[in-house]
């Protein structure tokens, strides 16, 4: 009985693992044929190629913006604000999502504000916060804070709030401390919907960074990509947003293998 369970088990770990890999095939092949779809309508003119530049047009700027340099200062720029900014957004954000979650009176009192404020778009805020925060570093990384603050804390007490309320029932007869409900019941009944709420923030944080640095900074992507356009260098442009593209694509995937290391019991959904 024992060996008919193991191999039931590891056939289905096999087909969990066969499936895995196909959708990672798939996830690196789709962009690779979108590329060449517009290679091919850029060379034979279905394309206008001073606003649609072919994608090997567009990798020779690349290559030339690599070896000068440029590229990888401006790249590091925008991934240090995106660094801070979502850890100045998100470590707040999972805090007062979760006690959101777990106590009534603190939902009561920032459910409103969050509902209010949620709905403006964070762009339309950028003057005012030029006006506090200067144009300086710590604009641009307030601008980032606030875009990954909202997914994120909805998320985590979105995840609180869908933990089966006998677990905490146990908790509290068992006189667990509020550290211990947050440590070993909360969190990680929550992390799945935190995590999806980071990876919401991680791209919202990345089309943020782009529009801040378009207005009063000297270096990063967005700053790159206004730089291009003032000058006319269309395929300077594509670099930038392409680079984006591709740091969200690997951000994404990255966030999905931490994902699966960190909840492994969501794995089988």
């Amino acid at each position: 009985m024992n060996v008919a369970k193991k191999a039931r088990f590891a056939e289905a770990r096999r087909k969990l693992w066969s499936a895995r890999n196909r959708d990672r095939l798939i996830s690196v092949a789709s962009p690779a044929i979108l590329i060449a779809l517009w290679e091919l309508c850029a060379r034979v003119g279905l394309l206008d190629t001073r606003f649609f530049p072919a994608p090997s047009q567009v990798g020779g700027v690349l290559v030339t913006l690599i070896k000068s340099g440029e590229l990888w200062t401006n790249t590091a720029a925008s991934l240090m604000r995106l660094f801070w900014g979502l850890l100045l957004g998100g470590i707040p954000a999972i805090l007062l999502g979760i006690a959101m979650g777990l106590y009534r009176p603190v939902r009561a009192v920032f459910e409103p504000l969050v509902d209010a404020t949620y709905p403006i778009p964070k762009s339309a805020i950028l003057p005012l916060i030029l006006l506090i925060f200067g144009l300086g570093e710590a604009s641009k990384i307030v601008m980032v804070a606030i875009g990954v603050f909202y997914p994120v804390l909805i998320n985590a007490a979105a995840g609180v709030m869908e933990i089966p309320k006998i677990y905490l029932d146990v908790g509290h007869n068992f006189k667990a401390s509020r550290w211990q409900v947050f440590r070993t019941i909360a969190l990680p009944g929550a992390l799945p919907l935190i995590m999806t709420g980071v990876k919401l923030g991680v791209g919202l944080g990345l089309i943020l960074i782009a529009i801040a640095e378009m207005v009063g900074a000297k270096s990063g992507l967005g700053f790159m990509i206004w730089n291009a356009w003032e000058i006319l260098e269309v395929e300077k442009m594509y670099v930038g947003l392409i680079v984006i593209a591709l740091l969200g694509f690997v951000f994404s995937l990255a966030l999905t293998e931490f994902e699966r290391w960190l909840v492994p019991w969501k794995l089988a959904r």
